[in-house]
């Protein structure tokens, strides 16, 4: 639109300057011709559009948008016309409650109340896409502005509308992630009617109050010092275990040597302490029978 109007600002110009300077009046035709000819290349180059990798343009011509999109590469459209970009690669929107960290330059966090009524601060990070042949629609129904008018409110309505059925304590522990899941097939039912598709949500933080953190913390440790007092009585009665089969071990080995035990038994041991002994010796016995037994060692 804009090359074309520059275009008839060119004609008129000429046309005018041929009827009222004396020098251009006696080449009109040739000025009237060059007019002309920058007139057509002008609205040539309004008739071709190039298209981003990433990005699908919605024609749009005296308000009156086309339900049909422009791909990637270069376009023939109406010179006439005026063509809106839509990114329909992955983005992200956060909200965050450290300044300039989320997509908004202030304190951005979700505050809710949880089923117990205590306020828990949720950051949020989330990731979707346009459907590229919803982007005709977005631009009639929302317009180019569809993060703020559309993906933040949906999230935080969300966050809000399920919070309510779990407790404070259960969001930072163990249903924090059944929450996400929750909470994802919520906003994801209300995007997709508005031709976005959300293809990931990222609690990234849970902020809750003082009061509450410290109990955690409190059932934290008595949890852990139980586990360590269960460990220590585990260990204690492995310990008397070992004793228990220790002592009974040498039971054993008592009754079963006090019942073979005899002189004879006991005559063995001796010539075999004496006999495996380092010092020389000369052992002289005699046996039951008188006869004499004698071992010489060296």
């Amino acid at each position: 639109m804009t090359n074309i109007l520059i275009g008839i600002m060119i004609l008129i110009v000429a046309y005018i300057a041929t009827k009222t300077v004396p020098y251009l009046s006696t080449r009109k035709n040739i000025v009237r011709i060059l007019a002309g000819v920058v007139f057509l290349i002008l609205v040539l180059a309004a008739s071709f559009v190039q298209v981003e990798p990433g990005m699908v343009g919605v024609k749009k011509l005296f308000g009156k948008v086309s339900n049909n999109t422009l791909e990637s590469g270069l376009n023939l459209i109406n010179p006439l016309a005026k063509v809106v970009m839509f990114d329909i690669r992955t983005q992200n929107y956060t909200m965050s409650g450290m300044r300039d960290e989320g997509s908004q330059q202030t304190d951005d966090a979700i505050h809710v109340l949880s089923a117990d009524g205590l306020e828990v601060i949720v950051d949020l990070t989330v990731l979707f896409k346009i459907v590229p042949t919803e982007a005709p629609r977005i631009l009639k129904e929302i317009g180019t502005d569809y993060r703020n008018v559309l993906v933040r409110p949906i999230c935080r309505t969300g966050i809000r509308d399920n919070a309510v059925y779990y407790d404070a304590v259960s969001l930072y522990s163990t249903k924090r992630d059944e929450f996400q899941d929750r909470i994802f097939s919520a906003i994801e039912s209300s995007f997709r009617e508005r031709g976005l598709m959300l293809e990931q949500l990222l609690v990234r933080n849970l902020t809750l109050p003082e009061s509450v953190k410290a109990a955690i913390e409190s059932k934290i440790n008595a949890e852990q010092e139980a586990q360590k007092m269960t460990f220590v009585l585990q260990k204690e009665r492995q310990e008397a275990e070992r004793k228990r089969v220790e002592a009974q071990g040498i039971a054993d080995y008592q009754r079963i040597v006090s019942s073979t035990l005899n002189d004879r038994l006991l005559q063995y041991e001796m010539i075999k302490a004496i006999s495996t002994s380092a010092n020389t010796k000369i052992i002289m016995m005699t046996n039951e029978k008188g006869l004499p037994i004698m071992v010489d060692t060296k």
